[in-house]
This record gives structure tokens, C-alpha cells and sequence, in this order.
């Protein structure tokens, strides 16, 4: 199962994209905007998982595809 994760970066102002821990990694400027390109890559590889990070890195929401 691929996990796909979305987190904030260092200050905040992107949202980062990311593939378990492969780089590189898709920054985006709205967290929405990140959910649903992680959502989507997700349907299309799936069985896949989407998990939104806070800026500490602790899973605030998973979805599974």
C-alpha cells in the first residue's frame, strides 16, 4: 500500500505532497489544494492512503483508497 502524505512546510505558507518518503515532493499553496491532488493520486494507485500531517508531523486524518 502507497501512503501519500500532506504536510505544512516550515512556515506555513505551502503544503507539501509527498509519496512515503520518496522526493521530490509537490508543494502547493492552499491545503486543500494538496488533499485533493494526494486524493486523487491516491484512486489512481490504488490500494493507497492519505494521510494530512500537522506541522508537528502527527497524522490528524488518514483516508484509505
Amino acid at each position: 500500500m502507497k501512503t501519500y502524505s500532506i504536510a505544512p512546510n516550515v512556515d506555513a505558507s505551502g503544503w507539501f505532497v509527498k509519496l512515503e518518503d520518496v522526493a521530490p515532493e509537490k508543494i502547493y499553496d492552499a491545503k486543500d489544494d494538496a488533499i485533493a491532488a494526494a486524493e486523487q493520486m491516491a484512486k489512481e494507485n490504488s490500494p493507497s492512503k492519505v494521510e494530512v500531517l500537522d506541522k508537528n508531523h502527527n497524522i490528524v486524518e488518514e483516508k484509505r483508497y
